[in-house]
Parts: structure tokens; C-alpha cells; sequence
């Protein structure tokens, strides 16, 4: 598997338009609204910046919502694990799959879920025969071999030719400043804090007792231990990661942990596990639990979705949840998964019931689509696949110590169905205009009064990564790189200006260097 060093740049092609197609969520046949951009390859690194700038992937196309446009405005969420304590409901989830492991007993009542993302939110759900001729027209094939060549021709002529015109060109050191800087500033600003004798200070985690976190610490250490000798990423359900784990204490509540890895009897009728697979490049498990994960994908769509039986097609379960743009990487100093795409497998009793679609970056565990067998709704598989995401991504946190986020997607607060993610407290909201993390107790009332919200409550605060030279954009262009400043002075057209420039406006200045826009 590549290192980050050995990785080729990302490589994108840009569409503009802003074409208005039918939102999945009000239904309205034109209401919705977005940029897009089909990604060739990314870095990891390049996307998580995009999603802190509010893009978010669908296979490898990559999409912006113009947010004071759209019907529906969408805003991305992210949980904050470390300090996340499960609700009632949520322990309601655990309890229900524990009885059920532990005693065969399934839960009377309503069996209604709320899967991570089971609606489809994206420009795909408007217009599949959109990306489906993408597809074909972004062939990565001619243009990977194209950029090989390119980026050879350029070490053989050294550095010498790059330096003739130093504002054309890009500053290495720079470049490397921002990559391993650790998290970007501008991503870590927390919004005012509540007035005086008004609750607490929802900027700054909870008070902890010194004995709760090494107790934490420790646990986290022995689930890594106890799942190092089996597939990556198996996690027991039932199996705890040590051999007498401590009971919690009647003034202390239990953690998520505590609900996931209880300890389950000798006898216990089922067993539940948790396998990690990467999907992109695919693994030998990815390709031998194929078309059994197909078949639940096929079925959910047809039952829960009410989908065709010819639409959930092996193409289109490719193209949407296997086909990723991002790079794999493992590093040393990364998760032990590495980063990149994985599917996220439960299996129980030996048999798959549910895929959790995911994507390993620097700073967070994204969640992309859950789907399950139907026959299996009981368990709420929904909630708790999202549980154990966040669980997850406390145990990646342990050795890689910047990965402590949980992105969500989208919160959608003019749809109610799609309000629940904001219950996985405490999360944060991303300003569509500063691109700052906002606590969400600070936007529901600002959501209340308008969709369309600005949350950074400074008027003078700026998109600190906005767009402020364009001519540092490099753009790839017959076969060879090249800064904005050069690529511009061989184009007429006027509309080549205005395209380039959206761009590099929605993507950022610091993106726009790295990244290589393609351009036929």
C-alpha cells in the first residue's frame, strides 16, 4: 500500500452550471442546487479539507450545495466522540441489541429506524444518467498515464525551469507547512460563548473526573489488544476487552463502550461481529463478501427505498458505495486501517446483516451510507451502526491522536426526518460562509427563524481559505502542470475565466495549489 509521500495529486474535473434538479427530501422537481466536481484521484488530506468546506462524495463525484439557493440547505455535521455520551434513546438501541444477543429476545414495538444517510441526498438522486455519462467521459485510464508522464518529465528537468517566474509557481515548503500542521485553524474556532448564567460552556468539553478518563484510556487500549490477532478492525460484540471489566458505578454513567463490549453468557444465542474491510483499492475479504454485500444492498433499496427491482443494479452499487476517488494510505504514524475507504461489515451469527459505508481521513471517521438486510430492521441496525462508528473512531483516536471526529454528512434542519443526526450530541455545525465549527446548540434557533443560516455570529469574519490568488490554481492541461497565470494566457474564452474562478472560490486557496485541475 502507497505511503503518503509516494502519492500522485489529486486531480479533478470541475463542471459548473448550478443546475437546479428534484431534492430527495421536499420533493420539489427543481428546488435543489449544486457545484460539482468529479474526482479523478484524492489525497485524503485534500478531502478532508474539502469537507471542511462543505463538499461531500457520492462514488467519486464530488459535491457542494449552494446553500443560499437550495431548497433543502445542508449543512455539515460532525460529532465530537471523546466527550460524546450516549442519550436514552441511543442506550435504548444497545440495550435492545444486547437482549438480543445475550437472551434471543427481540423488542416489541415499532421497529422504525433512522439508518445514517438511508435517504439519498445527493445530485445523483436528481440525475443518474448525469453521472452515469461522467463516467464514461472521465475515464481515469488515458489520464492516469497522461499524469505519470507529466509528473516524470518534470523531476527530469529539475526545479530550475519552475523557479524562472516565482509567482507563477508553487512554494514546496509552503505546501508542506499546511499539510503537516496538524488540524487548520480555521477549522477549530468555536463561536461566542453563552452569556453569563446561562447554562454551560458548550465550547469546551464537560468536566471529566481524572479516574473516568484513565479508566477510558485504558479500556480503549485493551479493545486494540483484543482485536490485534484477528481481520482488521474485528471488534466481538459481547467479547470485552478485558477479562474482569470493572462495573460502573451507580453515580457514574455507562459509556458507550461499556454498552457494546458488556460481557455476554457462556450460553448467549447469537454473536455479533464487527470486520473492517477496505474497499478502495478492494481487499481479498472486500472481493469475497462482494455479492453477498450486494444482495442486502439490492434488498434494501427494493424494501426500504421502494426502489425497481432493475434499479439496484451491481454497476450502480459499484459506482455509489465501492468506487472511491481516495488514495490508501498507511503511513507509520496513521490508524492501523490506514486511511482511505472501507465498508464497515456486521456479521451475525456468521451471516452479513448490514454495511456501514466509511471513509478514514487525517482529522475523521466519515460516514457516507448505511444499508441492512430488512429482515434484520428490529435491531435499529441504523443507530447502532452510527454508535459503533463512534466507538470506532475513539479507537483510531488512541494511536492517531488529531483523528477525533465523527462527520455525520448532512444536517437538514428543514426536513424532519433528517434532524435526528443532531441528537449524537455534542456536535458542531459548519458556517456555509466562514467555514468555522459552530456548537448545535447555537444553531437551532438561528435554523428555527430561516433555512439558510450564517453561524459565525462576527461580522467581520472572513473565509480565512478563500480564494486570493488564482493564478497559484495548477491546472493540468495537454499533459503537463501548470499555474493558472500560464494556462490562462493560451485560453480566449471568457467562460474558461469564470468556470476556473468559481472553482477556485469553492474549493479554497490552499486546495486550488495542491489539487490539479483538469481542463481538456
Amino acid at each position: 500500500m502507497a505511503s503518503g509521500a509516494a502519492l500522485s495529486p489529486s486531480i479533478v474535473e470541475y463542471f459548473e452550471g448550478e443546475d437546479f434538479y428534484r431534492c430527495g427530501y421536499c420533493k420539489n422537481e427543481s428546488g435543489s442546487r449544486s457545484n460539482g466536481m468529479w474526482a479523478h484521484s484524492l489525497t485524503v488530506q485534500d478531502y478532508q479539507a474539502l469537507i471542511d468546506r462543505g463538499w461531500r462524495r457520492s462514488g467519486k463525484y464530488v459535491y457542494k450545495p449552494v446553500m443560499n439557493q437550495t431548497c433543502c440547505p445542508q449543512y455539515t455535521i460532525r460529532c465530537r466522540p471523546l466527550q460524546f455520551q450516549p442519550s436514552k434513546s441511543h442506550k435504548k438501541v444497545l440495550k435492545k441489541m444486547l437482549k438480543f444477543l445475550s437472551k434471543g429476545e427481540i423488542s416489541k414495538g415499532s421497529y422504525e429506524d433512522e439508518p445514517m444517510d438511508s435517504t439519498v441526498e445527493d445530485p445523483v438522486a436528481g440525475d443518474f444518467a448525469l453521472i452515469n455519462k461522467l463516467d464514461i467521459q472521465c475515464d481515469l485510464t488515458s489520464l492516469s498515464d497522461d499524469i505519470k508522464e507529466s509528473l516524470e518529465s518534470e523531476k527530469k528537468k529539475g526545479n530550475s525551469a519552475r523557479r524562472e517566474d516565482s509567482s507563477d509557481s508553487l512554494q514546496p515548503q509552503h505546501v508542506e507547512e499546511k499539510l503537516g500542521s496538524g488540524e487548520p485553524s480555521h477549522l477549530v474556532k468555536v463561536q461566542s460563548v453563552p452569556k453569563p448564567g446561562i447554562g454551560a460552556d458548550l465550547s469546551k468539553p464537560p468536566c471529566r473526573k481524572a479516574k473516568e478518563i484513565r479508566k477510558e484510556r485504558k479500556r480503549l487500549k485493551l479493545m486494540q489488544q483484543s482485536s490485534a490477532g484477528g481481520p482488521p478492525g474485528l471488534q466481538v460484540q459481547g467479547e470485552s476487552p478485558s477479562l474482569n471489566p470493572p462495573k460502573a458505578k451507580c453515580n457514574q454513567p455507562k459509556s458507550l463502550e461499556d454498552f457494546i463490549f458488556e460481557p455476554l453468557p457462556e450460553d448467549a444465542p447469537h454473536k455479533l461481529e464487527v470486520r473492517v474491510v477496505r474497499s478502495s483499492p478492494p481487499s481479498s475479504q472486500f472481493k469475497a463478501t462482494f455479492q453477498e454485500s450486494y444482495q442486502i444492498y439490492r434488498r434494501y433499496q427494493m424494501i426500504v427505498h421502494k426502489d425497481p427491482c432493475d434499479k439496484p443494479t451491481v454497476s450502480q452499487f459499484t459506482r455509489f458505495l465501492c468506487s472511491s476517488p481516495l488514495e490508501a494510505e498507511n503511513p507509520p504514524d496513521g490508524p492501523g486501517c490506514g486511511y482511505g475507504s472501507f465498508h464497515q461489515q456486521y456479521w451475525l451469527d456468521g451471516k452479513l446483516i448490514a454495511v456501514g459505508v466509511i471513509d478514514v481521513l487525517p482529522y475523521c471517521v466519515s460516514s457516507v451510507y448505511l444499508y441492512y438486510d430488512p429482515d434484520y430492521s428490529f435491531l435499529s441496525l441504523g443507530v447502532y451502526s452510527a454508535l459503533r462508528e463512534i466507538a470506532f473512531t475513539k479507537q483510531l483516536h488512541e494511536k492517531t491522536s488529531q483523528l477525533s471526529y465523527y462527520y455525520m454528512g448532512f444536517y437538514i434542519h428543514s426536513c424532519p426526518k433528517m434532524r435526528y443526526k443532531g441528537q449524537y450530541r455534542p456536535s458542531d455545525l459548519l458556517c456555509p460562509e466562514t467555514y468555522v465549527w459552530v456548537p448545535i446548540e447555537q444553531c437551532l434557533p438561528s435554523l428555527e427563524n430561516s433555512k439558510y443560516c450564517r453561524f459565525n455570529q462576527d461580522p467581520e469574519a472572513v473565509d480565512e481559505d478563500r480564494s486570493k490568488d488564482p493564478d497559484r490554481l495548477q491546472v493540468f492541461h495537454k499533459k503537463a502542470i501548470m499555474p493558472y497565470s500560464v494556462y490562462k494566457k493560451q485560453q480566449k474564452a471568457p467562460s474558461e475565466d469564470v468556470a476556473v474562478l468559481q472553482y477556485a472560490s469553492l474549493v479554497g486557496q490552499s486546495c486550488s495549489e495542491r489539487m490539479l485541475l483538469y481542463r481538456n
